[in-house]
């Protein structure tokens, strides 16, 4: 396995703080947000257990476009890669 070193970019980052104080924002995608907003500037990653919730929402045709873009980021940087 390799450690996975990428990082949230500022695009990312920023929808993620504008997701995180819109009121209708859903659970989901306050969880991709916050997780997304964690990994900027920082050395943490996706948790196996995000990476889950980032592929339903990737996978759900009702998902918005913001929580799309949330969770492909959130899913790229997965802890560890296989």
């Amino acid at each position: 396995m390799t450690i996975n070193t990428k990082h949230t970019s500022d695009r990312i980052a920023h929808l993620a703080a504008v997701v995180l104080a819109t009121h209708g924002a859903s659970h989901q995608e306050k969880e991709l947000a916050g997780s997304a907003l964690a990994q900027h500037h920082t050395a943490k990653q996706s948790s196996v257990a995000m990476g889950r919730l980032a592929a339903h929402v990737l996978d759900d045709r009702h998902a918005t476009e913001a929580a799309k873009e949330l969770a492909g980021s959130v899913l790229a940087q997965v802890r560890r890669l296989i």
